[in-house]
């Protein structure tokens, strides 16, 4: 009933519902989810040393929250992916329209699921494009698919992820055809 009641009042004082969802326990939500735009390499090649992985995430201007941390972890593929997380970069923009850089305050790497953390400080305002780089320490030694789970996270005492969808890259031995 107080829900109800809040989002009448909300409403009748022409307040914009735009704004993020803060509940009583300090929990944060999105209000509006940002957006997985694409996850690429520079090199698809199976044992290359010297690719990045770029993931490309856009926050509308109505998301309601600046993304403080985004988690990627590799969810498929058919061997564990080893990254050099001091390499890790993040910039505005796309790659190959790269804006200014941003700061990385801490990445880490759970290595009970292999799920890597990327904190940004400042968090990044509704209505950026962000690209995170990754550097692997060399792309995997089987050809195939790998797919990545990426969630965002708002800033906040108490923060809801929400899954953005599945990077996908794909790897190819030497002398086959890229697409």
């Amino acid at each position: 009933m107080n829900k109800i009641l809040g989002t009448i009042i909300i409403f009748a004082l022409g307040i914009s519902p735009t704004l993020a969802v803060e509940l009583g326990n300090g929990l944060t939500l999105f209000n509006k989810s940002p957006r997985l735009v694409d996850m690429v390499t520079t090199f698809n090649g199976i044992r290359v040393t010297g690719a990045k992985y770029y993931i490309t995430i856009a926050l509308g201007k109505n998301v309601g929250e600046p993304l403080e941390k985004l988690t990627i972890q590799q969810s498929e593929g058919v061997e564990i992916i080893k990254f050099d997380l001091e390499q890790t970069m993040a910039f505005e923009g796309e790659p190959i329209n790269r804006g200014q850089s941003l700061t990385i305050s801490r990445t880490k790497q759970n290595l009970d699921n292999n799920e890597i953390s990327i904190i940004l400080d400042p968090p990044l305002p509704p209505g950026t494009t962000f690209t995170i780089a990754l550097k692997p320490k060399q792309n995997p030694q089987e050809p195939g698919i790998y797919h990545f789970t990426i969630n965002a996270y708002p800033q906040g005492e108490n923060p809801q992820g929400l899954y953005l969808g599945f990077g996908r890259l794909q790897f190819y031995h030497q002398g086959d055809r890229f697409p």
